[in-house]
């Protein structure tokens, strides 16, 4: 399984998590549990190969920062969704932006271009075009908000 498809599967579990009022544990727990994962594989092939030990840790990193960080994270989006009202927002672009900002914010390892470069990919495949650009000026205007440094030396 890939990064790729590790991050993707973190986006599904913060979206479940927002609709749910299951602890993130549980929701983790039940997601991964041998007979309802391959159920899910029977109908998605995002899901055809179980997370090793290394891409389970990155998913369930991200699930709880996401979930843990939600009012801060939903506070940024709001910051910089420029021109739309929260309600306006999918709950899928939604997923991917806290999902995104959880890896620039709180993973070191991953360099902001590429989680900036892989949110806006995935949210290619959930929604339109539109909302697809929207992803990117919210990333874009934190970068250049939040950290300018960052954005300076990618400028470079």
């Amino acid at each position: 399984m890939t990064r790729k498809t590790a991050r993707e599967i973190a986006v599904e579990l913060c979206f479940a998590a927002a609709a749910n009022e299951i602890g993130t544990d549980e929701l983790l727990d039940a997601f991964f549990a041998e007979e309802h994962y391959a159920t899910l594989a029977a109908e998605n092939e995002l899901f055809s190969e179980l997370p090793d030990e290394r891409q389970m840790a990155y998913i369930r990193t991200l699930t709880v920062l996401s979930r843990e960080k939600a009012d801060e994270l939903d506070e940024l989006i709001s910051r910089y969704a420029r021109g739309w009202k929260s309600e306006r927002i999918s709950r899928t672009a939604r997923a991917i932006l806290r999902i995104a900002l959880c890896e620039i914010l709180y993973m070191d390892d991953i360099p902001a271009a590429v989680a900036i470069n892989e949110a806006v990919e995935l949210d290619k495949g959930y929604d339109e075009p539109e909302t697809v650009a929207f992803v990117n000026g919210v990333l874009g205007g934190f970068m250049r908000g939040e950290m300018p440094g960052a954005a300076a030396e990618k400028e470079e």
